[in-house]
């Protein structure tokens, strides 16, 4: 890594291609930033939004809370292996007491669609009794499917069962507080300032364009739906802290985590739990759509059957390079091999299933080059 270097020209190209929809009126606004070496070396809002401005991560939040499972099992509380059910009784209804841990976190657990609404998320003793309640869409084990946020009510509820602390508060101490990183989960509504409001671009592909581009006339159901999108915008909701969506940042605190998943300062996290968690790929299913999971404990790793840009990480990374996307165009991945890490944040949330991948192939693409 110590021969690389930032290219100027290359930082350009990426910023100019970033401000092209934001240019065009189909963005408000978005933020990009480069860690690089331990430190953020690019850090840009484009649009109507100020340089302070927070953005919704979604489900670029869910590294954060799968690392704070990393430390705890290092600790011994949690057991990779050991049924869910163990620790949170309640869970075990339905067929689900044999589900653990390991398939929760690579979504291979077997309840992708299992709600948990405004109406039962604000208390651990309601969400718990909604997991009583939960049914299984498949055996568990057997495939692969994404959880987009089911899985991580679960994580949320072994944090508070084997820390005894709420689950947002131990994430901020135990892995954003230490890198100096502003919390993410759980805003209070007198932390809710800089924040920019979601909005849904027009437009979705048609039947013959997803054919022609997917092979299938329609995408697979998904409980992300826009009333669940712009639900963000709440403040009750974003001071829940939905754990697997609901985090806020810049860009620059993205980035800035991805450094740390590279470099862990101060070993944060025991060295050979992050190895494990984000060099080894666990999961190879297929997802509805085809594409081998490539699932570390928490993160997407790129491969090299050239299917890297399928799971949101570009055309450019080295196969080792691991992250996690968000919905409707976040971006944050990092990349062993360059060093670098990006964050493209954005509250214009793109509801093309066409449009919106290409933008985050070529942004993603653009960004691993700035490193030569």
């Amino acid at each position: 890594m110590a021969n690389h270097t930032i290219d100027a020209d290359r930082v350009n190209d990426l910023v100019e291609r970033c401000s092209r929809e934001v240019n065009e009126g189909l963005l408000p606004s978005c933020q990009l930033a480069i860690g690089f070496q331990g430190e953020i070396v690019v850090d840009r809002t484009i649009g109507d939004a100020a340089e302070d401005t927070r953005y919704c991560f979604f489900s670029a939040t869910k590294p954060f809370v799968a690392s704070t499972i990393w430390q705890l099992v290092s600790e011994e509380l949690l057991d990779l292996d050991a049924p869910i059910a163990a620790l949170i009784p309640e869970f075990g209804h339905n067929g689900k007491e044999a589900i653990t841990l390991r398939q929760v976190l690579l979504h291979t657990s077997g309840f992708p669609h299992a709600p948990m609404g405004p109406k039962v998320w604000s208390s651990s003793e309601s969400r718990r009794r909604r997991m009583s309640e939960w049914q299984l869409n498949w055996e568990p084990g057997t495939r692969y499917e994404y959880h987009p946020t089911s899985a991580h009510w679960v994580l949320a509820e072994l944090i508070i069962e084997v820390t005894g602390r709420p689950y947002a508060d131990e994430i901020d101490r135990r892995v954003t507080g230490p890198l100096g990183i502003p919390r993410i989960l759980g805003l209070n509504s007198d932390n809710q300032e800089s924040m920019a409001e979601l909005s849904l671009c027009e437009g979705e592909a048609s039947p013959d364009e997803l054919e022609s581009v997917f092979g299938v006339r329609e995408m697979p159901p998904s409980e992300v739906t826009d009333e669940t999108i712009i639900r963000f915008n709440d403040p009750h909701t974003r001071e829940v802290g939905v754990p697997g969506g609901g985090g806020y940042g810049r860009a620059a605190d993205l980035a800035q985590f991805y450094q740390a998943l590279l470099h862990n300062p101060d070993d944060l996290w025991h060295p050979t739990t992050l190895a494990n968690a984000t060099g080894q790929v666990h999961n190879h299913l297929p997802d509805p759509m085809g594409v081998p999971a490539n699932r570390g404990l928490g993160v997407v790793l790129a491969g090299d059957d050239g299917m890297s840009n399928r799971r949101g990480l570009g055309r450019t990374v080295s196969p080792m390079a691991f992250g996690h996307n968000g919905v409707g165009g976040q971006i944050a991945f990092c990349d062993p091999e360059s060093g670098l890490s990006f964050a493209y944040t954005t509250n214009g949330l793109d509801r093309h299933q066409i449009r919106q991948p290409r933008r985050g192939t070529s942004i993603a693409s653009l960004a691993a080059n700035c490193v030569s």
